[in-house]
C-alpha cells in the first residue's frame, strides 16, 4: 500500500500496465462441497491465530486511528460519486463518497455518510441540505481517474465538472445533472440528515448521516436485461474504495445458493 513520503511516479511506474480486457469471471467457491455446520473452509488454520483487542476511546488513541483502521478493513466499500447544485442554481459539485450504500428497496434507501457539521457542511452537503436532492452516479473502471479528481480540495464555487472533464446529462426529478459516462445513475431526494458528536472531542459535531431515496434509475441500455430488473456486471465493471488511495475493481465472483432451512 502506497504511504506518504514515498516516490509514487517511481512505484507506479514499476507496476504492470492496467489491462482493459480482463473479463468478470465466476469459479468455484472454496468449498463446493461444502455442509451445514462444517464451519470455515481454511481446515481450523483461522483458529489458530490471536486477535488484538481496540477501545476506539481508550486514552490517546486518536479519532485518525480508528478512521485508517476502518477504511482498510472495511473492504470493499461501494463508491456514490454524487453530483448537486446549490440552491441558487448558479454553481455545480460532483464529489465520490465510500461511507455509501444502499439500505431498501421499497421505497430504495441509501446512505451517504459525511465527515463534518452541519453548520460547517463542505460542498455537497451544503447543496443536498438546502435543495434535498443530489444524483448516485457509479463509478466503472472507464472514468476512474476522472472520479477520483472530484476529490480535489477546491473552494465551494468551484466546478469539479471541469476538474473531471465529465459529462453532464440532464436529469428528469432532480435538478443536478447525471455523469452522462456512469453506466447506472440514481436521481434521489433527501428523506432526512442525522448529526453525530464527537466521543474524542465531546461537543463537537463530527459526521453527518444522509438517507436519500431513489426517485429515478438510468442505466446504460447495454447493462439492462429486457425486464429492466438487472444490471450486467461484465458491463458495469464497478470501481469499489479500498485503504489509503487504493480502489479496486470487480473481476472474480462466485455464486453460493441461499440456504434454505
Amino acid at each position: 500500500m502506497f504511504r506518504v513520503g514515498d516516490d509514487f511516479e517511481k512505484i507506479q511506474a514499476s507496476r504492470p500496465e492496467f489491462k482493459r480486457d480482463v473479463p468478470v469471471t465466476f469459479s468455484q467457491p472454496p468449498n463446493p462441497s461444502w455442509k451445514q455446520g462444517e464451519g470455515a473452509n481454511d481446515g481450523g488454520e483461522s483458529l489458530k491465530k490471536n486477535h488484538v483487542e481496540i477501545d476506539p476511546y481508550e486514552e490517546g488513541r486518536p479519532a485518525a486511528s480508528n478512521y485508517k483502521l476502518l477504511i482498510s478493513g472495511m473492504v470493499p466499500r461501494p463508491i456514490a460519486l454524487i453530483s448537486t447544485k446549490s440552491k441558487d442554481g448558479k454553481t455545480t459539485n460532483l464529489a465520490p463518497f465510500s461511507y455509501a450504500n444502499v439500505i431498501n428497496h421499497d421505497p430504495p434507501l441509501f446512505t451517504v455518510g459525511f465527515v463534518g457539521s452541519l453548520d460547517k457542511a463542505k460542498d455537497t452537503l451544503k447543496n443536498l441540505a438546502e435543495t434535498e436532492e443530489c444524483v448516485i452516479n457509479i463509478i466503472s473502471e472507464h472514468f476512474v481517474e476522472a472520479a477520483n479528481a472530484t476529490a480535489i480540495n477546491a473552494p465551494y464555487g468551484s466546478s469539479e465538472w471541469e476538474v473531471s472533464g465529465l459529462t453532464q446529462a440532464p436529469s428528469t426529478v432532480v435538478q443536478a445533472a447525471r455523469v452522462k459516462e456512469s453506466i447506472l445513475a440514481i436521481e434521489g431526494k433527501l428523506v432526512e440528515t442525522k448529526e453525530f458528536e464527537s466521543r474524542s472531542t465531546p461537543g463537537k459535531k463530527s459526521g453527518v448521516l444522509a438517507i436519500i431515496e431513489g426517485v429515478r434509475f438510468w442505466v446504460r441500455d447495454d447493462a439492462i436485461n429486457e425486464d429492466k430488473s438487472i444490471v450486467d456486471l461484465k458491463v458495469l465493471k464497478p470501481i469499489s474504495r479500498l485503504g489509503g488511495i487504493s480502489y479496486g475493481r470487480t473481476t472474480d465472483a462466485i455464486e453460493i445458493p441461499r440456504p434454505q432451512f
